[in-house]
């Protein structure tokens, strides 16, 4: 690229772009790295899509095709997915049915505790629900569940 009234080897960059640069990154990366959060990798993942059922599907699909084909020997688990979340669904998304399980709660457990239970077991590498709304102290439950059981918990919000 050539500047007018420069050579190539003397292009300026605009003023404001050479006061950003002159800024010492140092204490900003200290602090990045002093960081409490840095030292421990997060466990509760939440992802919320609004619009029609299928489209929002069809955005979750490669996340949960990812998933399902995660070197980790352990489970994708499912609590209680929507009902168009089906086997056939499953199937025509890609996803690896054979690391899959589909679980609903029973009799008076909730989906927040039955999460909390497949998160606390340690058998899945990966607990999906869809819990909506999620309060403070059921995210912290989840968190303490993952923790517990070394997996991750990823809680869809539909809109």
């Amino acid at each position: 690229m050539h500047f007018p009234h420069t050579s190539p080897q003397q292009a300026q960059l605009p003023l404001l772009f050479e006061a950003f640069l002159a800024q010492p990154l140092a204490p900003i990366l200290e602090e990045v790295v002093e960081s409490p959060w840095s030292a421990e990798p997060e466990v509760f993942s939440e992802l919320s899509l609004r619009g029609a059922a299928g489209n929002c599907l069809n955005l979750l699909a490669p996340i949960l095709r990812e998933l399902s084909q995660d070197k980790d020997a352990r489970w994708l688990t499912l609590i209680a997915p929507p009902a168009s979340v089906t086997q056939a669904w499953l199937r025509d998304a890609g996803l690896n049915r054979e690391r899959i399980l589909l679980l609903q709660p029973s009799g008076t457990q909730s989906a927040q505790q039955l999460t909390c239970e497949a998160l606390r077991l340690g058998r899945s590498h990966t607990v999906v629900s869809w819990l909506n709304p999620l309060s403070t102290s059921a995210r912290q439950q989840l968190i303490s569940a993952a923790r517990t059981g070394d997996a991750q918990s990823l809680n869809i919000r539909l809109g």
